[in-house]
């Protein structure tokens, strides 16, 4: 397998763990929220569109391999 191949591998695999971590992160905030802690479900959320933003960035790192 060439770097191309490793590197393709590796980022479809982090892009599948960090799309697991957003749901996670997600369902944590509609708990926070939940528990009446909306503050702090609010800084989650926002944290959920910053990790959003480097899936997108891995996403176009992963079809720039083509």
């Amino acid at each position: 397998m060439d770097f191309v191949e490793k590197a393709r591998v590796r980022l479809e695999h982090w892009l599948s763990h960090n799309d697991h971590h957003l749901e996670e992160y997600e369902d944590f905030a509609q708990q926070l929220e939940s528990a009446g802690n909306l503050k702090s479900a609010g800084h989650i959320r926002e944290m959920v569109k910053h990790a959003s933003l480097s899936a997108e960035c891995m996403r176009k790192a992963l079809k720039a391999l083509d």
